[in-house]
């Protein structure tokens, strides 16, 4: 083959996206963060993007937040509008799962592709600073006088903290039905409204909270893991009398219909990332746990987590 045309037959290659990892140049990445600015998503989604290009696999990420109903409003436009583009990554995670459960959106997780699961993470429940209630005890006890007085607050219905709001009031006795959940379409929305104590308790991954638990803005009254967190003085809820334990996680998909060599390519990028420095700064700036998942493994896993829960959604009373 003469050498002009196979630069031709290899620039066209490149374009259509379907060079292995090691022949394609830096991409043009596209990041479709399904929630508004502040939040866990959008931390994990520029974090993620900072760490492919300080890994040489990325020259460039363009960030669109599409905040709304657990990520399905930003899942829509990412099937709808990314159909086998092999630049294309959207964040996810529990929340979305849980969004869909409740929400039955006609656009479904299925439609796109799945990359990598890439970190874990437990959620905290804080107090305003002001708030006249000072102990999970305290909240606890003002719900079963009455549910609708107590104001919880955090992400998309169906969201791991909705989920862990409604197990709490179900091991205590009330109707899960009655909590008196309020959503946000993003985590800085959900801080602005704990912070300004429009909300009785606020629930999020510990990292979105962190600072404000620091300076004593936020008072932390539980965190939802087995056991306590490294580092963190914050109770369990199981300390306190409340078998409650649900993790969150997040993860990373790609367009609808890229084939399997595109997806095998945006997998080694992505997991070539999670070796950078920018993403081990990350992780340790945000308390993050590596759980990183890839292929068949991650198929499965997201699987039986819908499996999961949904379980746990009928069981507290929510569908």
């Amino acid at each position: 083959m003469r050498r002009d045309m196979f630069l031709k037959s290899m620039a066209a290659l490149a374009a259509a996206g379907m060079l292995p990892l090691s022949a394609r140049a830096s991409a043009n990445l596209k990041m479709m963060i399904p929630a508004n600015p502040g939040g866990g998503w959008d931390t994990t989604g520029r974090a993620l993007g900072k760490a492919l290009q300080d890994a040489g696999v990325a020259s460039s990420v363009n960030y669109d937040n599409k905040g709304g109903a657990a990520g399905a409003i930003g899942l829509a436009q990412f099937v709808n509008g990314s159909k086998g583009d092999p630049n294309a990554l959207m964040v996810m995670g529990a929340v979305m799962l849980g969004g869909i459960i409740t929400g039955k959106p006609p656009v479904t997780l299925s439609q796109a592709t799945p990359l990598a699961r890439l970190t874990s993470e437990y959620n905290v429940f804080v107090l305003p600073a002001n708030s006249p209630y000072k102990t999970m005890k305290d909240v606890v006890e003002q719900m079963k006088k009455d549910p609708g007085s107590i104001k919880w607050g955090g992400g998309s219905r169906g969201s791991t903290e909705h989920i862990a709001a409604a197990m709490i009031a179900r091991e205590v006795g009330v109707d899960p039905s009655k909590i008196n959940y309020v959503a946000f379409r993003g985590g800085g929305e959900a801080t602005a409204a704990i912070l300004g104590g429009n909300v009785s308790i606020g629930g999020s991954g510990y990292s979105e909270f962190a600072e404000y638990i620091s300076a004593g803005k936020m008072r932390a009254v539980a965190v939802t893991s087995d056991k306590r967190l490294k580092g963190i003085d914050v109770p369990t809820l199981k300390e306190q009398g409340i078998n409650v334990v649900i993790g969150n996680w997040r993860g990373v998909y790609g367009a609808p219909g890229i084939n399997a060599e595109q997806r095998k390519a945006l997998t080694e990028m992505i997991v070539k990332a999670t070796k950078s420095k920018a993403w081990s700064e990350a992780m340790e700036k945000n308390a993050w746990t590596a759980a990183l998942m890839t292929g068949p493994e991650f198929d499965k896993f997201v699987d039986d987590e819908f499996a999961s829960l949904r379980a746990v959604m009928v069981k507290s009373g929510m569908i």
